[in-house]
């Protein structure tokens, strides 16, 4: 893989945290074949492997990761055919949102301003204003034993937060959508991104969503009320305007959130017994 691989390269600029200690190997595949080839090779120098899309679901230690991160974002290639769009997993869900609405169909403009690429969002069956990304999904690529296999989104097991395609190499999806009005789409967008940013701290770097809200509850109500809405470890704050998000001020370090983190989930549990579950990943060395 000579040539292929760049080392310590710092992984903060490639998460919204913009948080991240260095990779041991880092690499951007534009290929599929490429992607294989770099697994492969993972595997045959047993280093542990790290699928980085948008950054936007993950915090990063500072000691780095002590593997190879393979950047998705590469894999670009999209295809519209009637009512399906067909994408690679590095293609960012904006850009397939807007793509949608340009080729008058229906369906994504709720999700158009998650900050990820459709690969992590199918793994994670990413969601917004309730709509989830399994919803849209005709058929699933994803890489076993370096060939590319299609599941139907039937077969896939799409929860909260989460799918039964974790642990797989997502490399496309095809989505089905509506036909629609393109002047209706397009309100529909602007409508979404007026809410989130009414909603949501957009003025700082955090990774969305920090806890899964636990059955019959939010969890950005629980935290606001054991009174942690602006409670900072160091430059790690919980957003004044959504109790839900951590954000970055500035300098935040990844042990920083880890402890507001736990923070957040003793004292709610202390206050109602309830057990706050991430919803981000946890990658690298704290």
């Amino acid at each position: 893989m000579k040539g292929v691989l760049e080392r310590g390269v710092l992984l903060g600029q490639y998460t919204t945290f913009r948080i991240g200690g260095p990779a041991r190997y880092l690499a951007t595949p534009s290929s599929i074949e490429e992607l294989v080839r770099l697994e492969k090779w993972a595997g045959k120098e047993g280093v542990p492997l790290l699928l980085l899309g948008g950054g936007s679901n993950l915090l990063v230690g500072e000691g780095g990761f002590p593997g190879l991160v393979v950047l998705t974002r590469g894999l670009m290639e999209v295809e519209v055919d009637g009512d399906r769009i067909r994408a690679q997993g590095g293609v960012f869900l904006g850009l397939l949102s807007a793509l949608a609405m340009k080729y008058r169909l229906s369906g994504l403009e709720p999700l158009g301003g998650i900050p990820g690429t459709l690969g992590g969002a199918l793994t994670m069956n990413a969601g917004a204003f309730d709509r989830t990304l399994g919803e849209l999904v005709e058929a699933v690529e994803v890489l076993v034993d370096g060939r590319v296999e299609v599941l139907r989104g039937e077969e896939v097991d799409w929860g909260y937060r989460t799918s039964s395609l974790k642990g797989s190499t997502v490399v496309g999806a095809t989505l089905r959508l509506v036909p629609g009005d393109r002047d209706k789409i397009r309100g529909e967008m602007v409508r979404f991104a007026r809410l989130r940013r009414q909603k949501q701290p957009l003025d700082f770097p955090s990774a969305g969503s920090v806890f899964r809200n636990p059955p019959g509850h939010s969890a950005g109500v629980l935290i606001e009320e054991v009174g942690l809405k602006g409670a900072r470890v160091g430059d790690a704050m919980v957003s004044p305007l959504h109790a839900n998000f951590i954000v970055n001020l500035g300098r935040a370090k990844a042990q920083d959130v880890r402890a507001l983190i736990e923070m957040v989930k003793g004292r709610v549990w202390e206050r109602f017994s309830i057990s706050l579950e991430e919803e981000i990943i946890y990658a690298g060395v704290f």
